[in-house]
């Protein structure tokens, strides 16, 4: 059996060592290893290191499979999952979701498993986004302001606007008040 593992992670501060380990400890023995940091919300085909994966896998011959060690590593959504096992499966490669146990996911029911598990992922994510939408209302509600704080107070402002109105350029107000150019170019873009 032709086994390739794939670990992803999301951001450049995060590893895929974890993933690499638990594979090991779960006596995974890769004959390929792919890896690579980008979010789960890319489709799966279009992660480099994914369509990699893919290609070695179909490039060789007889029993082969991928392994991941939780589904959420193949992709955030039911149809990119789905559609996913769905190109394997047709390579004749099964997937396996070391989370899952043994379960190969190409099968009928490891599909059916991924659609309900990708379906009550999908409700989590959902509820966060909603969750997040009400507090962000409750909070602008209150009075308050999200976001970045301005960088320059209404008294600063007015100091830039009479710098700019004197003929200093953009660059040495912004540098004068130690603030990005694109604080005081939108202060004179109003003006």
């Amino acid at each position: 059996m032709i086994t390739a593992v794939y670990a992803r992670v999301s951001t450049a501060d995060q590893t895929t060592e974890n993933q690499l380990r638990e594979m090991e400890a779960k006596g995974i023995v890769p004959n390929m290893t792919f890896t690579e940091t980008v979010s789960g919300s890319v489709a799966a085909m279009e992660r480099p290191a994914f369509r990699d994966t893919v290609a070695a896998l179909k490039a060789v011959s007889g029993p082969r499979r991928l392994v991941v060690t939780k589904l959420d590593r193949l992709g955030r959504n039911t149809s990119d999952i789905l559609g996913t096992l769905d190109i394997l499966g047709k390579m004749g490669c099964g997937v396996v979701v070391l989370q899952l146990g043994d379960l190969d996911l190409t099968s009928t029911a490891g599909k059916l498993m991924v659609t309900m598990l990708a379906a009550v992922a999908t409700m989590e994510r959902d509820l966060l986004i909603e969750r997040t939408h009400a507090g962000l209302a409750r909070a602008r509600s209150e009075g308050k302001k999200g976001g970045r704080p301005e960088a320059l107070s209404e008294e600063r402002k007015e100091i830039a606007r009479g710098m700019l109105a004197s003929g200093l350029s953009v660059k040495a107000v912004a540098g004068e008040l130690g603030v990005a150019r694109a604080t005081v170019a939108k202060l004179k873009a109003v003006a």
